[in-house]
């Protein structure tokens, strides 16, 4: 049986995931050979977790030897878990160095890096994933299902809105992600997802953006209506006790572990406050896209809102499709299971010109970011790749065409006019999408609707559970 090696650089806390898997599931056919990041308390904090869960002793490399690791540990792919706006570099010499690249979304962060990484995959011919898990999540497979039977017929236009809480939502103004610089905003670091499950809902690509932007809630003014006058730059020591939005890296083991215990190191701080005035990012976001299909969308972002998750209808030739869901909310790296579906808050309903409007029995799924990572995983780390008709895998096409809704954007909110997504990178050839279906085509949705597809989230989760 063919093992398969792998090297990560990038330890924060959405790493783990990938680490887990290699010595988890994946174990019998994945390798963990070296693990990379700035800051050498956590590579030492990785190791060790390693070495406790049965991987034994692998070597750990500062970023500033990253081509030393590869060199050393011989790794067939290199997965990228760091920085948003580092992820170019690293990809890019991964692919140079003769890797395969696994990274986390978003692809990276402005349109100049983007090329240089579909320039430099054309060039080596190596492979990239993009780890889109929310394509995977059983309810949005099942949009995609829906869309693909032809129940509502052409897809003319889309109102999609998202929502992040308080509480989940907060936790972007307080890490790094809270200036540009680093994530792209949140219409990129954030509405990656979203603008890549249009992309692949639709099998369609942006061509025009046009946007608007602001940030009025997280900002010293609200603070102040808040009575929060005695704030400080972090949570750890600040004497506002009593704010909503304090975070107490001491109450979780995880993040106490993982952040505050390195600080020394690189001076990171985990918890600044949500109400800096050194934030530059948006909460606010409206954007309109046209798509080549001919659809347009009307999108929103809001990082302040009571609930999580979101709503999105889409308007075709035949009827409308509404979908909700809500999301269990969490801090990123606290150990909790990120993105839950609620069951109770998810619907889909149908409505068909002409006749009555019936609710669809969503498709059901546990785990993180609605069931999806579990999907994921196994279609990046299994030892065959079973076939997958709605093509969720995701290359640096779809990864490219994902953040450049949100840089258009971005450039729009700057500039007021409108945005082609052509002038921003050119020959980044066009996504695998399913086909959708021709109107002479019709298919028998009340039959395919059987086939649940969460029959895959059971399998997994069973072998999980030595079932």
């Amino acid at each position: 049986m063919t093992v398969k090696r792998y090297a990560q650089v990038g330890l924060g806390g959405r790493s783990l995931m990938y680490t887990a898997a290699i010595l988890g599931p994946y174990r019998d056919t994945s390798a963990l050979v070296g693990l990379c990041d700035l800051n050498p308390g956590r590579v030492a904090l990785r190791q060790r977790w390693v070495e406790e869960h049965g991987g034994g002793e692998v070597p750990g490399y500062a970023h500033t030897a990253f081509e030393r690791m590869i060199a050393e540990t011989r790794p067939d792919t290199v997965i990228v878990t760091t920085k948003d706006c580092t992820h170019d570099a690293y990809i890019c010499r991964a692919l140079e160095l003769g890797c395969d690249v696994i990274t986390e979304k978003p692809l990276t962060t402005d349109a100049a890096k983007c090329q240089r990484i579909i320039d430099t995959q054309r060039r080596t011919g190596k492979e990239i994933r993009v780890t889109f898990n929310y394509r995977y999540s059983p309810p949005r497979t099942q949009v995609k299902e829906l869309l693909m039977s032809g129940v509502i017929g052409d897809v003319l236009s889309v109102d999609f809105h998202w929502m992040l809480d308080t509480y989940h939502g907060a936790d972007y103004f307080r890490r790094w992600h809270r200036n540009k610089v680093n994530s792209g905003s949140l219409l990129v670091h954030k509405a990656t997802h979203h603008f890549d499950l249009m992309n692949w809902w639709l099998s369609s690509v942006p061509e025009t953006v046009s946007a608007m932007g602001q940030r009025r809630f997280y900002t010293p003014k609200q603070a102040e209506r808040y009575g929060l006058t005695r704030r400080t730059e972090r949570c750890l020591d600040c004497p506002e006790a009593g704010c909503p939005f304090r975070l107490d890296l001491r109450s979780s083991p995880e993040l106490a572990a993982l952040y505050l215990g390195n600080e020394a190191y690189d001076g990171y701080y985990r918890d600044r406050c949500v109400f800096s005035a050194d934030t530059d990012i948006y909460d606010t976001m409206n954007v309109l896209v046209s798509y080549a299909s001919g659809a347009k969308m009307s999108y929103s972002l809001n990082a302040f809102t009571p609930w999580e998750g979101y709503i999105v209808v889409f308007n075709g030739s035949k009827g409308r499709l509404e979908h909700k869901c809500e999301e269990t909310v969490y801090i990123n790296g606290d150990g909790s299971v990120p993105g839950e579906i609620k069951p109770e808050g998810t619907t889909i309903r149908v409505y068909p010109h002409f006749g009555s409007g019936y609710a669809v029995p969503v498709w059901q799924a546990e785990g993180g970011h609605g069931g999806g990572d579990a999907l994921l995983l196994e279609d990046i780390f299994a030892a065959e790749r079973r076939p997958d008709r709605y093509l969720r895998a995701a290359d640096q096409r779809a990864g490219a065409y994902s953040i450049l809704t949100g840089v258009a954007a971005s450039r729009s909110i700057a500039s007021g006019q409108l945005v082609h997504i052509v002038d921003l990178v050119h020959d980044i050839g066009l996504p695998d999408y399913p086909p959708m279906p021709s109107p002479n085509e019709p298919i028998a949705l009340a039959v395919r609707a059987q086939r649940v597809a969460a029959e895959d989230v059971g399998r997994i989760q069973a072998e999980r559970d030595g079932v």
